[in-house]
């Protein structure tokens, strides 16, 4: 014998059975929807790469190519304006010693005119005379120091002047 209360909790469990289905249903659906839009996505993401592959890869080997080749450039470049500049140093170094020994030259002849000057004048002074000699020397030592001074100077500048040349040819290689 079957009750009504039986058929009642029959049907409220086939009911709850079809709306459990139902909701598994619907799960199922926005989880195949959810996974349709990863699966476009993905395949964007795969058409992109493979376009890269055929052409923007292709174009990016060009460009760093032609950047190794504009490196390589500027670094032979470097390196001959290195060189020119080094050889210009050197020449400017001789040249300032070739002034200085000639300056120190008339310096010493014009000291020992003096110095024979005074002492053909008066012999009895001849004490006198090599003091006089003395600060003399004193003076154009002071003299060489100072023109060594300034040729070091004038060497640190042409020295910087050179690497502001370097440094400006190297900014215009860059451009």
């Amino acid at each position: 014998v079957v009750t009504r209360d039986d058929v009642e909790e029959s049907l409220k469990a086939v009911f709850q059975f079809v709306k459990d289905k139902e909701q598994l249903l619907q799960d199922l659906r926005s989880q195949i929807e959810e996974t349709k839009k990863k699966i476009a996505e993905k395949q964007r993401e795969r058409d992109y790469w493979l376009e890269y592959k055929n052409v923007g890869s292709k174009i990016h080997a060009e460009r760093i190519s032609s950047l190794e080749k504009d490196i390589a450039d500027v670094k032979y470049e470097l390196e001959r304006t290195e060189e020119y500049y080094r050889e210009a140093l050197k020449v400017v170094r001789e040249e300032n010693q070739k002034l200085f020994d000639s300056h120190m030259k008339l310096l010493s002849e014009e000291a020992l005119k003096n110095a024979v000057g005074y002492l053909d004048r008066d012999c009895r002074r001849e004490i006198e005379e090599h003091e006089w000699l003395k600060e003399e020397v004193k003076i154009y030592r002071k003299e060489e120091s100072d023109l060594k001074a300034s040729v070091q100077l004038l060497e640190e500048e042409n020295t910087s002047l050179v690497a502001k040349l370097i440094d400006i040819k190297l900014q215009h290689l860059r451009v």
